[in-house]
């Protein structure tokens, strides 16, 4: 998403009186678009150490855009998490366990040989891999509510850092 922090519009008027309130729009308009530029910020995982070399690797694989949507890696930076799109899609790897895998209704899909366990929000859909050795958490926001295209474009790099658990 692209922001302009342009002055707004102004009517040529003499007197000091509109000088003021330029300045005072102007100063509004800089310091409403300074909070635009702060990053989105997500919990970092703390897995053990042998899932945290893991999520290393697959933090170097993962790729510079998914679903045409740029690299942008949430706050504080890690290696355990990435970003897509302000945070249209986040990853976070060496996640716990998801309550939702000891229920047997649990919804599930499977995208490019990964498979994923499918947890539903108000503010878009949360995928965890199942059957590996880590767990890889993904959320989108609404606009992927039925998409799963980021998970095929991820299961790649997925199957070749996290090993499936036997």
């Amino acid at each position: 998403m692209t922001i302009s922090c342009r002055p707004p519009y102004r009517r040529r008027l003499s007197g000091r009186p509109l000088v003021r309130l330029s300045a005072v729009v102007l100063l509004a308009a800089v310091a409403g678009c300074s909070s635009t530029d702060a990053s989105v910020s997500v919990a970092v995982p703390s897995p053990l150490a042998e899932e945290a070399a893991l999520c290393r690797a697959l933090h170097k694989e993962l790729p510079k855009t998914l679903s045409d949507l740029g690299r942008a890696d949430p706050e504080p930076s890690s290696e355990l998490t990435a970003g897509w799109g302000d945070a249209a899609i986040v990853l976070r790897c060496g996640v716990p366990r998801p309550e939702g895998m000891s229920d047997p209704q649990s919804d599930a899909v499977e995208a490019n040989g990964v498979n994923w366990m499918l947890e539903e929000r108000d503010s878009g859909p949360r995928f965890t891999t199942t059957y590996r050795r880590t767990y890889v958490e993904v959320t989108m926001d609404e606009r992927f509510t039925h998409d799963s295209t980021p998970l095929a474009e991820l299961a790649a790099s997925v199957k070749k850092t996290i090993p499936a658990s036997l």
